[in-house]
């Protein structure tokens, strides 16, 4: 059974009709006689879309129940049980009901595909998931409904449905798309014609770019080599002249005459690394052409007409744009040039434009010799020896044995000496060594001896050929040789540029480790990565290693740059020019590895600065709402006993100034809450430890609340703690004080203390409507209330001041499920030990200890009562 077809309509926004072509599209092929049935289609109360329906079969749906509505999603076994042979399934990215077979609807359809189901659905351009970011800095709003690219573009058709923005808003107007009360909105927000505009220019360039790939996979499958000009693409050649940046910009200026027309830049260096392009220069020229909106490419080829030709044809390219030789006129004894030779072999599909500069005929130098590979200085010695003073070792030895081997066998040994220069020391030392080995032969070998003249026709044929094998086999040895050489070198470089990537994009290399890499690497004494803010500032680094780093790139061995205003110095020794290519590699990464150094800082300080404003928007929320409240009831209070309009009786009175004094314990309690958060986030809370029973502490930390509220429950057989007594009574009391506000008016909360190992947990008991598991750590959060209920009078910092006096004293805060329902607090102290001595602070503290730490140290110091004194001496 083979994989269904997959047909999509993608619109450029919503509205443009859609669901109306797909049921269009189903209606045709029904009037075909196909078997067409409806999986899911939302017709969002269209008229239109909703007649469309109609003669179409449809599967019944699937219901569900979420958090007490109801809903339909497709029934995807419904459909696969009556497994037709095209299904139709709109909004392909829409997100399924919880409960649903698959979570998200391109999953259902995959399914219908993978057992043989055409199907044809909907999507528009805003739900791709790489648009995400685009679509929401267009529109201001972000799509939570996408689909990944890759599921799209499997898609065996794509058929956009588009519509000018001019008539998707008359359709909008004439309530075609939305409800009446809805237009005005949408007309103001989210289809404005700018916003439209975009999404259409995102929809066509997407879909053009899908044409362009079904075109190259075309091409390639049907080995087409000649060019299609479907779409203009630019290549300009570059050399690492100076030339290269008028070619760029004239080519930019042939791409603007042209909607969607590209422009590649490419540089081609030959294989064996020498080159004479300015890296500096042409790394501007790669950030000129991608500030132009074009792409620069580095192609490795030895023929450079054949190679650029060849990548042209490659990104089925329109125009090559070159510039005029800068070659001397004696010069073109070397060859036509570039230009002239693709000019030729471009054909009649790529038009190639030369363009004039003011380096026309200035010079390039002498066309540089490729030798062989560098083998240093020994290897090329050892060659010179082997090939010239062995073959005339070779001739005294011959000379001086009296058996005759015969003059083949001479030359076979002089062959031998030939091959072996060739292997050390390259081309020149084989080629002199034929020639001298020649000469020995005719010399000392062939009659008559002893004289540079032959008698036998045959020995000249004979000299001659191994003259020849001679120097045919020293160039394929030397060919190996350097080839080897290249092969091992691109492996070794393959394997460096592997590592730094992979290391790199996993972020596990920092700047120094990178520069400490590159040093290894190229056996440099010192490496610094040096940039400057603009072409009149000094440079300054930005990283180094090694002793003595330089200061500026003019002072370094080994200058690579980086844009304009950052460059790689490495100070040691100079490079060989095929170094410069990994080099080059290592110098972007370390400017990248530096930025994203860069990125985090600002990222932790953005995350500093957010967390800041976040408590000062809450603190001045607080101040501007649950301080006002009782500051508005004091005022009133004062007001009215002040007021000599109303004899107020001795009750009322009384009631008033209780009212003013709820209201100044009310201020006093929130303004100790702030104070004490700005502490806990200061650091300047320093606990005084000391070891006290929990019935000493617990019972005053009761007093802000109603007497008949709390059940106490702390057994006079628990452990000593050792805590700080005014941070544990100020914690207890908050974590009571909320237990109470959230708990029913019939229901009192219970306070229990129990012993488990080294530890004292004290619990606070509500049957309140509880905590979520995934609130439980927000709750402690400062200015945070569950459920955001303004209930009280609370700024929510209540929990957040007790976990963190609780934290201060080396013990926990947590929440927990209260089983039959509400929540529990779990309090957990450090058991006192009788080794803890006398009174201590805590680590992790800074300052001095809080004002009602500090009252409740004076009070038991000054208290004559034994038992409080269990602890000794303060």
């Amino acid at each position: 059974m083979g994989r269904g077809t997959l047909r999509i309509y993608l619109g450029a926004a919503p509205g443009v009709g859609k669901t109306y072509a797909m049921l269009s599209e189903a209606h045709r092929r029904v009037e075909r006689g196909a078997d067409c049935v409806v999986g899911f289609v939302e017709h969002h109360g269209r008229p239109r879309t909703e007649v469309m329906l109609h003669g179409l079969e449809q599967v019944p749906r699937r219901h569900l129940s979420y958090r007490g509505a109801e809903f339909t999603e497709m029934d995807v076994d419904a459909v696969l049980a009556r497994r037709p042979a095209i299904a139709l399934v709109d909004e392909l990215a829409h997100t399924n009901v919880p409960g649903s077979r698959n979570a998200k609807r391109w999953q259902d359809v995959e399914e219908l595909l993978r057992a043989g189901i055409d199907v044809v659905t909907t999507v528009n351009i805003q739900h791709l998931e790489s648009l995400g970011d685009v679509v929401e800095s267009i529109t201001g709003v972000r799509q939570r409904e996408t689909v990944p690219d890759e599921v799209v573009r499997r898609a065996d058709q794509i058929e956009l449905v588009d519509m000018s923005p001019q008539a998707l808003r008359r359709r909008m107007a004439h309530g075609n798309i939305y409800q009446s009360d809805k237009v005005d909105a949408a007309l103001s927000n989210y289809f404005r014609p700018g916003n439209l505009t975009a999404l259409r220019e995102l929809a066509l360039l997407w879909v053009a770019d899908r044409a362009d790939e079904y075109l190259q996979e075309y091409r390639g499958e049907h080995g087409i080599r000649s060019t299609w000009q479907a779409r203009e693409r630019i290549v300009v050649g570059l050399t690492g002249g100076p030339e290269g940046r008028t070619l760029i910009r004239r080519a930019s200026r042939m791409a603007a005459k042209g909607s969607g027309s590209e422009i590649l830049a490419v540089y081609i260096a030959r294989s064996d690394g020498l080159t004479s392009a300015s890296p500096k220069e042409l790394a501007v020229q790669r950030t000129l052409v991608e500030d132009l909106g074009g792409t620069f490419h580095h192609v490795i080829g030895d023929d450079i007409p054949e190679a650029l030709l060849e990548f042209a044809r490659g990104v089925n390219a329109t125009q090559i744009v070159l510039g005029s030789s800068r070659r001397k006129a004696w010069q073109y004894v070397f060859g036509p040039g570039v230009g002239a030779t693709v000019a030729r072999d471009s054909g009649p599909d790529l038009d190639v434009h030369i363009v004039t500069h003011e380096e026309v005929a200035r010079g390039r130098g002498l066309p540089v010799v490729r030798s062989a590979a560098r083998l240093g200085r020994p290897r090329i010695i050892a060659g010179w020896i082997v090939g010239i003073v062995f073959p005339a070792l070779l001739a005294v030895l011959l000379t001086h044995v009296n058996a005759d081997p015969g003059l083949a066998n001479e030359m076979l040994l002089f062959l031998a000496l030939t091959v072996a220069a060739a292997l050390l020391g390259g081309l020149w030392p084989a080629l002199a060594s034929a020639a001298f080995g020649s000469l020995l032969l005719n010399y000392f070998f062939a009659p008559p001896v002893h004289r540079f003249t032959i008698s036998d026709p045959k020995n000249i044929v004979a000299i001659a050929v191994f003259f020849g094998v001679a120097v045919s086999v020293a160039s394929v040895v030397d060919l190996a040789a350097r080839r080897t050489h290249q092969a091992a070198r691109l492996r070794a470089e393959s394997e460096i540029l592997s590592f730094l990537a992979g290391s790199v994009l996993r972020g596990e290399t920092t700047l120094d480790a990178l520069l400490e890499r590159v040093r290894e690497t190229f056996a440099m004494e010192s490496v610094a990565l040096l940039e400057r803010t603009s072409d009149v500032e000094p440079w300054k680094p930005a990283g180094s290693v090694g002793p003595h780093p330089v200061g500026r790139p003019e002072d370094a061995d080994v200058d690579m740059p980086i844009g304009d205003h950052m460059a790689l110095a490495l100070s040691g020794r100079v490079l060989p020019a095929e170094d410069r290519r990994v080099l080059g590699a290592f110098a972007a990464q370390a400017a990248v590895v530096l930025d994203r150094q860069r990125l985090v800082g600002e990222a932790e300080e953005a995350r500093r600065l957010a967390e800041g404003n976040r408590i000062r928007t809450a603190l001045l929320a607080a101040v501007s709402h649950d301080l006002r409240t009782p500051l508005a009831s004091i005022k009133a209070s004062v007001s009215s006993l002040r007021s000599d309009d109303v004899d107020w009786s001795e009750e009322d009175r009384a009631e008033l100034l209780e009212g003013i004094e709820d209201g100044a314990d009310r201020l006093d309690h929130l303004v100790g809450n702030l104070l004490d958060m700005s502490r806990l986030q200061t650091g300047t809370v320093t606990p005084l430890i000391r070891e006290i029973d929990l019935d000493e502490v617990v019972p005053m930390a009761l007093g802000g609340v109603p007497e008949d509220s709390v059940v106490l429950d702390v057994p006079e057989t628990l452990p000593m703690v050792a805590v700080d007594p005014g941070l544990l009574e100020r914690s207890v009391a908050n974590v009571v004080e909320n237990a109470v506000k959230y708990s029913p008016p019939d229901e009192r909360v219970l306070v229990r203390a129990s012993h488990l190992g080294d530890r004292v947990e004290v619990r606070v008991v509500d049957r309140g409507p509880g905590v979520p598991d995934e609130a439980k750590d927000r709750i402690f959060a400062p200015f945070q209330r569950h459920g955001d209920a303004p209930r009280g009078a609370g700024v929510g910092l209540g929990l957040a001041v007790a976990r963190g006096f609780a934290e201060a004293m080396d013990g926990t805060l947590a929440a927990e499920d209260t089983p039959g329902g509400g929540l529990t607090m779990v309090l957990t102290l450090r058991a006192a030990t009788r080794d803890s001595g006398p009174e201590r602070a805590a680590p992790g503290g800074g300052g001095a200890a809080s004002g009602t730490s500090g009252a409740s140290e004076a009070s038991d110091l000054n208290d004559p009562d034994p038992v409080r004194q269990k602890a000794g001496p303060q």
